[in-house]
């Protein structure tokens, strides 16, 4: 039985970088530049100082202020995404 990914920690990086740790052992930077500009609930969090005041709430997902979270489930496939190497 699979166990289920949640967040044991996120820190602010630099602009929209976070460092995400998991309860799987996973953990790295994820930039979320493209997710907080693809989605039109998230345009309160282009302005970085915003981005940046991002807490972890009872599930834990990665939650702000302005209503707008990313679910553990994301922030893992994006880790993974980033750590994938293409060929030459």
């Amino acid at each position: 039985m699979n166990e289920c990914a949640y967040l044991l920690d996120a820190k602010y990086i630099s602009d929209y970088k976070v460092f995400i740790a998991f309860n799987t052992g996973d953990s790295g930077e994820v930039d979320l530049a493209e997710v907080i500009c693809k989605h039109k609930a998230a345009v309160p969090l282009r302005d970085q100082q915003t981005f940046s005041e991002f807490y972890l709430d009872s599930w834990p997902t990665l939650a702000w202020n302005c209503g707008f979270d990313i679910s553990p489930e994301v922030l893992l496939a994006r880790l993974k995404m980033s750590r994938q190497q293409i060929p030459d």
